[in-house]
């Protein structure tokens, strides 16, 4: 009886978060004044942190061709993503890819009803995985590719992109506190949790720098960071209309606004709070 009792409690709590999370994506959608030469004006917030759901919006509709898919590495509970309003709004398929088991049980639970090519699985990712995770995929094209562990995702990008994966929208998070110029990251470590590493949880990740460099060097086109500071957009240009692309105007760097309010300062002042931790210049 009580099992019972509080599965009904998580299923009213779920359907609650759910319904705000698409009520205030169907407010903010709407009242953008989109001007796809500015990408700050295309972001809105359903199930994303920050702007991701609209960057995705606008960038997936100027797509030359769509399958319709994506995959998601770091998706949580499906609460807080880049891919939710994908599949609960826009029906999308793919695959959603997270590390905690207890999150993974709360998406299949909240999302899979929303798409019958839906699929979630506890999986902790590393280089190695990379083929693994091939397999899993549906299409090696995706439409969105979403990377965010907030450890050593560079090294996971990389490693999909050399592992014969090529989405058409890659979305990374990069660490302000690396500041705009270095072109820096962690060092690879397999089991890396940014919580334990650090007290101050700022060592993690790779710079807005380093990702440009990567990406650059697989042919990709990157397009901006969101207004908040915490994920880059990087596109395919062989997926989108040259025109589109040559005329976008977005942001190269934006102070994490999160990192800036807890430490009370910018990138320069936090990055010395971690400049006696090991970096890998790339």
């Amino acid at each position: 009886m009580i099992k019972k009792l509080m599965n009904y409690l998580l299923d009213v709590r779920d359907r609650q978060q759910m319904a705000i999370a698409l009520g205030k994506g169907a407010a903010m959608m709407p009242a953008r004044n989109v001007d796809l030469k500015r990408p700050l004006t295309w972001e809105f917030s359903g199930f994303s942190q920050n702007g991701e759901d609209g960057i995705l919006d606008v960038l997936r509709k100027q797509l030359l061709n769509s399958n319709r898919y994506f995959i998601e590495i770091g998706s949580a509970d499906g609460m807080q993503n880049n891919s939710s309003w994908l599949v609960v709004a826009e029906r999308y398929n793919g695959l959603m890819i997270e590390g905690n088991p207890r999150l993974v049980e709360r998406a299949k639970r909240m999302l899979l009803n929303h798409s019958i090519g839906l699929e979630c699985f506890n999986m902790f990712v590393n280089s190695d995985s990379i083929q693994e995770l091939k397999a899993l995929a549906l299409y090696t094209n995706p439409d969105v590719f979403s990377l965010d562990i907030d450890g050593v995702d560079y090294y996971i990008a990389k490693a999909v992109m050399d592992g014969g994966l090529r989405p058409k929208i890659f979305v990374v998070e990069y660490n302000s506190v690396f500041g705009p110029t270095r072109s820096i990251t962690i060092p690879y470590l397999e089991n890396f949790v940014f919580t334990k590493v650090h007290s101050t949880q700022l060592y993690y990740g790779a710079s807005i720098a380093a990702w440009r460099k990567l990406f650059a060097h697989y042919g990709y086109h990157f397009v901006a960071v969101d207004g908040k500071g915490v994920n880059a957009f990087f596109v395919d240009p062989e997926c989108f209309d040259k025109s589109f692309l040559s005329e976008i105007n977005g942001s190269t760097f934006v102070e994490n606004m999160y990192q800036f309010r807890k430490f009370r300062g910018g990138f320069e002042k936090q990055f010395q709070l971690i400049a006696d931790q090991q970096f890998k210049e790339v």
